[in-house]
């Protein structure tokens, strides 16, 4: 059933980085090689190591952040098998840049960053800027988990997640899938408009 809502799992993560990229269109964000923590102070990038992270890194996945997001320490997705449990929290982290692996705490850490600096739910932004003028029903759903609830401007907003592990992710219907899939096969290009730039 084409018109059946599912999770997509990690499809979700190319929903998040549009965000990223209207925020770049928007002049949010000066140059993706910026670093984070002058977009997001705070105990996210508080030491020296994730001081470094860039836009770049998050995006890529290579930012090799430390910490704790939602409950989950960075290594909880994927952690490695050549370390014992008690050890993860004392493993070495790579520069940042120079190490690829696929981690959904991190990922959920540049859902948080982009909710922070739109000071909007991202699921708004997503919604009127993209789903709504590709024509997307109204039947999807974007969620965070139970523990990502913030507070931005004394509005309490869900932190939404960027992949499906742990609950959360986006749910949506095969055919706005393949709307928003139509509409990088378009580079950006929804009929005469341009709804993302290339």
């Amino acid at each position: 059933d084409i018109e059946r809502v599912d999770m997509t799992f990690s499809v979700t993560k190319t929903y998040l980085s549009t965000t990223v990229g209207l925020a770049y269109d928007k002049g949010l964000i000066g140059d993706i090689h910026d670093k984070v923590y002058k977009y997001m102070p705070g105990e996210h990038f508080n030491n020296a190591h994730n001081k470094k992270i860039t836009w770049d890194h998050l995006l890529r996945q290579t930012s090799e952040w430390q910490g704790v997001l939602w409950g989950k320490p960075d290594w909880a997705d994927r952690p490695p098998s050549d370390i014992s449990i008690e050890d993860l929290s004392k493993q070495n982290y790579q520069e940042p840049g120079t190490k690829y692996k696929y981690n959904d705490v991190r990922v959920n850490l540049l859902a948080l960053v982009m909710m922070n600096l739109w000071r909007e739910p991202l699921p708004k932004i997503l919604k009127q800027n993209v789903m709504d003028p590709i024509g997307a029903s109204n039947t999807w759903r974007w969620y965070g988990y139970d523990n990502s609830w913030v507070l931005i401007d004394g509005q309490k907003i869900q932190s939404v997640s960027g992949g499906g592990h742990w609950g959360g992710g986006m749910f949506i219907n095969a055919i706005d899938h393949a709307r928003f899939g139509y509409l990088f096969l378009r580079n950006g290009l929804w009929k005469d408009d341009e709804i993302i730039s290339q």
